[in-house]
């Protein structure tokens, strides 16, 4: 199943049930959708191209249009926006729905790919409307990053200094290995940044910088994204280190499906908060 084309969110998360982000991408869609019709296609294909660093294009499921991201390399996301109309008195006009490609699509978790497609689908209709981001506190680290930036810390002293190309090429960055430690950028968006720093002495920490910083992403959704990258990080560092004993947390990044492609036992925050 690994080959195939498109994946759902559904098949991704592989609970055998209507999941958590089923529905939350449903209601995504209802909530967003509005934001689309009678849109004009110049507007939206210039902010697609110019500040998501996507594409518009036909998949074939007989859409309107589909705005398709790479979230990382080998993970891509699709938007696919169909205009139903009102024709038969429906209350929905509109509808997304979303698919997900690439060799790796199935590596990440619904909770990351729904929460990316929210904040994707946020910045887009800010845009339209020409409204700058609310939260704007780029220089300041919520209490959920500086958690996270502790949890993470432990699996970086697994990187070699032989990783760095091929880190590069995973998540879509440049990677320096530095005396003691790592610096790791990467362009979330098209002239917005995120910079990874990790020292063995004092830990993990990360940066947001570039042009469109602070007229495109509030630095709430800039953050989460930075979570992603570093989720990513850890993806790769427990892929490349399989025969050893890695930290509880590199297990807890891989989706339901992946994790049963490997016959582990599939960890959750939850669980890892009782450890």
């Amino acid at each position: 199943m690994e080959d195939k084309k498109y994946w759902t969110v559904g098949e991704i998360d592989a609970t055998g049930v209507r999941g958590p982000h089923e529905v939350e991408l449903q209601n995504i869609s209802r909530i967003r959708h509005s934001s689309f019709i009678e849109l004009p296609m110049e507007k939206l294909e210039k902010i697609v191209k110019e500040d998501l660093g996507g594409i518009i294009e036909n998949l074939g499921f007989s859409e309107d249009w589909t705005i398709t991201l790479s979230m990382f390399p080998e993970v891509n996301i699709h938007l696919i926006y169909t205009f139903i109309g009102d024709e038969f008195g429906g209350d929905v006009q509109a509808e997304f729905k979303f698919l997900f490609s690439g060799k790796r699509a199935y590596w990440v978790p619904g909770e990351d790919s729904a929460t990316f497609i929210d904040i994707v689908l946020d910045f887009l209709d800010r845009k339209l409307k020409n409204a700058d981001p609310f939260e704007k506190d780029y220089d300041k680290k919520s209490d959920l990053m500086r958690k996270v930036l502790l949890q993470r810390s432990e699996p970086f002293k697994f990187l070699k200094e032989s990783d760095s190309k091929e880190l590069a090429k995973f998540i879509g960055g440049r990677v320096w290995k530095m005396t003691s430690g790592w610096r790791i950028k990467r362009e979330i968006f098209p002239s917005i940044f995120a910079e990874i720093l990790w020292d063995e002495n004092t830990g993990l920490d990360i940066k947001f910088s570039g042009e469109k910083l602070r007229t495109n992403i509030s630095s709430y959704h800039a953050e989460l994204i930075g979570i992603f990258t570093l989720n990513h990080i850890l993806r790769y560092i427990t892929y490349k280190n399989e025969d050893k004993s890695l930290p509880e947390i590199c297990y807890m990044m891989f989706s339901r499906y992946y994790t049963k492609s490997k016959g582990w036992e599939h960890r959750t925050f939850s669980s890892f908060s009782n450890l």
